[in-house]
């Protein structure tokens, strides 16, 4: 199942996000990353964030989302 962990600036003093879903798909597009699953849209990060994101599901490579 696609999972991604987001991880905010400690100065920004929020928490981290893990999301998983079946049918979990991450999109860059506009200046935003934006997850989506059947039902739509159900986050959207701006890059200028500053979030890091990495996929962190069984069986994937443990390497980060490229920067945009």
């Amino acid at each position: 199942m696609p999972a991604y962990l987001i991880q905010h600036p400690a100065e920004q003093r929020r928490e981290d996000i893990l999301v998983e879903d079946p049918g979990l798909e991450l999109t860059f597009t506009g200046g935003w990353a934006v997850f989506t699953d059947r039902n739509g849209v159900c986050l959207a990060i701006p890059s200028g964030q500053g979030a890091h994101i990495q996929r962190v599901d069984e069986g994937q490579e443990q390497e980060p989302a490229p920067d945009r």
